[in-house]
């Protein structure tokens, strides 16, 4: 952005203090004196410019601000002199446009103050004063609330989609046995254990691992508190899609209760098993949740066992489960926590 230089020596009060100084009593008949204390008292972003030369003759404080200055500093100079070049060409463009055209014009600027990015759209109307010399009146309106808004309708609407969708199959699935929890959509607990029971007998006969990974929700947010079993229900829904998102068809998943999941990766090791989860974490951490209105998220933390690396029958592939769920808690939740790998048993087990 150029220098503003020195300042006029012949400065009213009212400039030195940095308020808006008055523009002449002839661009004010035209404009009206309402229009333009109305724009500095509801901090609107006006400027009042010759169409000849394109020095500015009025800017209300809200504008002057944008660019870093105070008003007194701005009246008389034009965008040149003023701002960076690359702006100050793209308003003098879009100026003689809407003095070509002759009526009102509104035209979007993006641009970059002091590192920050802005998105503005200026409404140009053109005037004259009373002696007829043409005048640009520019309305600026901040973009950055309204697009804000639109990008997160979006997500809520896509949110909506997804989960309708996934309620959708999961209606499909239910309907083909009633081995799921109807919350979830995933395994019931006890379908769950037989099929470790399965899958714990066909690994020994075979010598093939597979993994188990605990999964314990963190502390909920007090958004998700205040609502309750809907928010429950919501956290269900959405954990029991990731889960079925991240697994494979030989895998399986279940919700053990309101709090906890469990998931069996079939043929996989300590290594693979810890990457995948540790995928899976970060998706729950950012998935955006909505209840009666109320945006709000949750995190996991899962403990990761393996067999045969780190217990050789069931009791103790779970409690190697359970020990790095308590671990990851301990840390504070939002983690991926392997199991202790007995070193010993494994030696004498391949002895």
């Amino acid at each position: 952005m150029a220098d503003p230089g020195p300042l006029p020596t012949n400065m009213t009060d009212s400039a030195a203090s940095g308020a808006p100084e008055p523009p002449p009593p002839d661009v004010l008949a035209p404009l009206g004196v309402a229009l333009l204390a109305q724009a500095d008292q509801l901090g609107q972003p006006l400027s009042i410019k010759t169409a000849s030369d394109g020095r500015y003759v009025f800017v209300s404080s809200a504008w002057a601000k944008l660019f870093g200055r105070v008003p007194a500093d701005v009246v008389g100079r034009s965008d040149a002199e003023l701002l960076d070049p690359s702006l100050a060409t793209a308003l003098r463009n879009a100026d003689q446009a809407a003095l070509t055209q002759g009526r009102p014009l509104p035209t979007e600027h993006r641009f970059e103050v002091g590192g920050e990015k802005r998105e503005y759209n200026v409404l140009r109307v053109v005037a004259a004063d009373a002696s007829g010399r043409p005048l640009l009146c520019c309305l600026w309106q901040d973009l950055a609330a309204p697009r804000q808004r639109e990008a997160q309708l979006k997500m809520a609407l896509d949110q909506i989609e997804r989960e309708q969708k996934a309620a959708q199959a999961l209606r499909r699935e239910m309907a083909d046995h009633g081995l799921r929890d109807n919350a979830s959509g995933l395994y019931t607990r006890a379908h769950f254990e037989d099929q470790l029971k399965r899958e714990l007998d066909l690994s020994s006969r075979e010598h093939r691992e597979f993994a188990l990974v605990h999964i314990a929700l963190d502390s909920l947010p007090e958004k998700a508190v205040a609502l309750g079993a809907s928010a429950i229900d919501r956290i269900h829904e959405a954990m029991g899609r990731l889960l079925r998102g991240n697994t494979r068809a030989m895998d399986a998943s279940c919700r053990f209760d309101d709090q906890a999941f469990c998931v069996l990766l079939s043929g996989v090791g300590l290594a693979t098993a810890h990457s995948r989860m540790e995928g899976l974490r970060r998706q729950v951490a950012t998935q955006l949740l909505v209840v009666e209105g109320q945006e709000f998220g949750f995190t996991v933390s899962m403990g990761v066992a393996s067999f045969p690396h780190t217990a050789h029958t069931q009791d103790e592939v779970v409690g190697a489960c359970q020990a790095a769920l308590a671990e990851a808690a301990r840390r504070g939740g939002n983690n991926v926590v392997l199991a202790a790998i007995r070193f010993q048993a494994n030696a004498r087990q391949l002895m």
